[in-house]
């Protein structure tokens, strides 16, 4: 079984990717993505997804997506002089999954939110991604 931690970094990937997408291509999107993922591993000849990470995967990313005006709305009262319109894309995932976690779902402590998205910007965003994903989540915690 996945960690907690690579389960979010795959839902922050499909939201991610979810920006470049219209709402009718996201679907192709995300059984594009789980069908790359299911080619067994070299090493070990498993998937990287069993069918019930694949489906937890799937139904985070879904319920991240369904809210993007709501937690863009929540990013934009806290982020002076940057708007979500200006922020780069993996930032604003990240922000987007950060905020999900800190409001919506009951079983991630908000500082475990915070620090997972923290460590997130400074695998996938800009020099300065790390400071600033922490600086707006501090405001809105």
């Amino acid at each position: 079984m996945m960690k907690r931690s690579e389960i979010r970094e795959n839902v922050f990937k499909l939201v991610f990717c979810g920006d470049f997408y219209s709402q009718d291509e996201i679907p192709v999107q995300v059984d594009r993505y789980f069908e790359e993922a299911a080619i067994p591993d070299e090493e070990s000849g498993f998937s990287k997804f069993s069918e019930e990470e694949q489906a937890l995967i799937a139904n985070r990313f879904d319920q991240v997506k369904e809210r993007v005006s709501e937690l863009d709305a929540k990013i934009n009262q806290v982020a002076k002089g940057w708007k979500t319109d200006r922020m780069g894309k993996a930032e604003l995932a990240i922000l987007r999954l950060a905020v999900y976690e800190m409001l919506y779902d009951e079983d991630v402590p908000v500082k475990v939110a915070i620090n997972e998205a923290v460590e997130l910007a400074k695998k996938y965003g800009g020099e300065d991604a790390s400071a600033f994903v922490n600086g707006i989540l501090a405001k809105l915690a």
